[in-house]
């Protein structure tokens, strides 16, 4: 009981001491942190950790050596030395653009499906793999795709029908294949 209440009232005491500091150097901490960095908001960021600092290390504080404001004002300016040379050590974002937009996902699952599905295309005859590039790939109407292969429309309907149920079978096959292996 006797630990608990001494750590108690060293709390106390490291808070007072925390508190006075502040009060005492807190506006020369701002104006030199506020100078070295050119930024209010990360000048109070770097006081606000100069003061942790201080309250992780009291004894530093009271060993007599040297200033208070010195030690403060020494540590302030190694906290921005080190934010800096953090921010040269890691490359420059980039900010985001039309031209540039953010990368949303890893790109493998979308090259994997493809080599699937022409894998897949070229197990079809000539027939339907035609008709599905012109439909799907080129992006005709079934009207145009009938005129560039030189046949009826109905034939591209019932040709890209039969296309899709084969290449359907195709998956379904090859996904009962791999459960096997999987399993």
């Amino acid at each position: 009981m006797a630990a608990l209440w001494s750590r108690k009232r060293e709390t106390a005491a490291d808070e007072a001491l925390i508190r006075s500091l502040y009060e005492e150097h807190g506006r020369a901490l701002l104006a030199y942190a506020t100078r070295l960095t050119g930024d209010r908001a990360a000048a109070e960021d770097v006081v606000q950790e100069t003061l942790v600092r201080a309250w992780r290390h009291p004894d530093a504080l009271v060993n007599g050596r040297g200033s208070v404001r010195g030690w403060l004002l020494t540590v302030t300016r190694n906290i921005v030395t080190d934010r800096i040379r953090a921010r040269a050590a890691r490359p420059r974002e980039v900010a985001e653009t039309p031209a540039t937009p953010p990368v949303e996902r890893d790109h493998a699952d979308s090259v994997v499906n493809s080599v699937v599905v022409l894998e897949a295309l070229d197990r079809l005859s000539s027939d339907h793999r035609d008709v599905l590039v012109e439909i799907y790939f080129r992006g005709r109407t079934v009207t145009e795709a009938a005129q560039a292969l030189g046949v009826p429309p109905g034939t591209v309907k019932s040709r890209s029908h039969y296309a899709l149920r084969a290449l359907r079978e195709t998956f379904v096959g090859q996904q009962v294949a791999l459960k096997g292996v999987a399993g």
